[in-house]
């Protein structure tokens, strides 16, 4: 399940935040020592953090005998959980799960970027961006998450870095097909950028740290506003 933070929500506050997403990874109820110790935190300060998560409605209490003692209290999601206030999504671990599918189907590194490039094309042309130059090509990379920074331009190459994966908990799982997949994308936007557009070359890196580099040259690199700011 997919955690949206909103200011003032319950998961605005991330070791709560933690918790729901612990909670989830889990798929069963779990008792408030079990989830400090996975979390390194101590019981006391869990267990209120529990509370204001079972206030907002996104968990459940439940009571569990055990041999000795007094029944414990353990935690599991609310099937009625709204987190962010809107219907839960599950856009992470679909993506995994589509790419264990793909690999299992045997496709290709080659197959993946062949679709990517149709997705990147498509996404241009839906968001009305097609043919915006170079600024087009920068707000897509951040609309999509990937928080660019423009490195200088050396010639006739412009370099972007990329700060973030947004699709690093995929990336996990298949770097390889993930990756394929978005140089394929990124082929595709260029396309509908930019006549002459290329793209030079496309170097990723660690997902969780990002700094993947994106290296474009030709006719949308002089497209490039000189008032454009470096981000």
């Amino acid at each position: 399940m997919d955690i949206p933070v909103h200011p003032g929500d319950a998961l605005a506050q991330p070791t709560r935040a933690r918790l729901f997403a612990l909670l989830g990874e889990l798929g069963r109820p779990a008792a408030t020592e079990e989830l400090a110790k996975l979390l390194g935190l101590h019981p006391n300060g869990v267990r209120i953090h529990l509370e204001r998560l079972l206030a907002a409605g996104l968990i459940e209490r439940r009571r569990e005998r055990i041999a000795r003692g007094r029944p414990r209290d353990t935690w599991v999601i609310s099937a009625d959980a709204q987190p962010g206030g809107d219907p839960p999504t599950g856009y992470t671990a679909l993506a995994r799960w589509l790419v264990r599918s793909l690999a299992t189907a045997g496709a290709s590194s080659q197959d993946l970027e062949a679709v990517g490039r149709r997705i990147g094309c498509d996404f241009m042309a839906d968001s009305g961006r097609a043919g915006g130059g170079e600024q087009a090509l920068f707000d897509a990379l951040a609309s999509l998450g990937f928080q660019p920074e423009r490195e200088p331009v050396g010639g006739d190459c412009l370099i972007y870095r990329l700060r973030n994966c947004p699709y690093r908990e995929a990336v996990r799982e298949r770097q390889q097909l993930v990756c394929a997949l978005h140089r394929g994308m990124t082929v595709g936007m260029l396309e509908r950028v930019s006549e002459g557009g290329e793209l030079a070359s496309f170097e990723a890196k660690d997902p969780d740290s990002g700094g993947c580099i994106i290296c474009v040259r030709g006719v949308v690199v002089r497209q490039r506003s000189p008032a454009a700011s470096p981000r």
